[in-house]
């Protein structure tokens, strides 16, 4: 590890600790050489897999999208931002426990229709609308109609 303070390459480890969510660890150290302390952190480094878009162009998975669609969905709702974070991460971790190298856009929009039906059913509304591309007020309608049948049944 290179010193940022003097650029020397060794030194030593004074305290390491796992994050909260125990997907990092963060180390101490000090430069062997000008005693200057530092912080580093070590990250498993995931291969993500390709996404495949509907125009069957393919561009790696990129979880800031899926922030981002859920920002639009969510604007005005209460749902806070760890809300968010949490189900970009779930879907994350899925598409890397499922092994596989391309996974369609498909697969995506739907789990993140599913996770925002549990936790705001505006927002999933809002989301469904664009990602299914609702061509008129009727398809609308008919989307919140099953949602409500849906709730009674439960």
């Amino acid at each position: 590890m290179k010193c940022p303070f003097c650029g020397h390459i060794e030194d030593k480890v004074i305290d390491s600790r796992q994050s909260k969510d125990g997907d990092s660890i963060r180390r101490r150290r000090e430069c062997l050489k000008c005693e200057g302390r530092f912080t580093s952190y070590e990250k498993i480094e995931n291969i993500l897999p390709h996404v495949i878009k509907k125009d069957n162009r393919r561009e790696l998975f990129d979880r800031q999208k899926i922030l981002q669609g859920l920002e639009r969905a969510c604007e005005k709702r209460p749902v806070s931002v760890e809300d968010r974070e949490t189900l970009a991460a779930n879907i994350e971790k899925s598409l890397l426990a499922s092994g596989e190298k391309e996974i369609p856009t498909t697969l995506i929009g739907e789990q993140i229709m599913n996770g925002l039906k549990e936790i705001d059913e505006v927002a999933y509304v809002r989301f469904a609308s664009v990602y299914r591309q609702f061509k008129d007020i009727k398809e609308f309608m008919q989307e919140i109609k099953d949602i409500v049948y849906n709730r009674k049944k439960i």
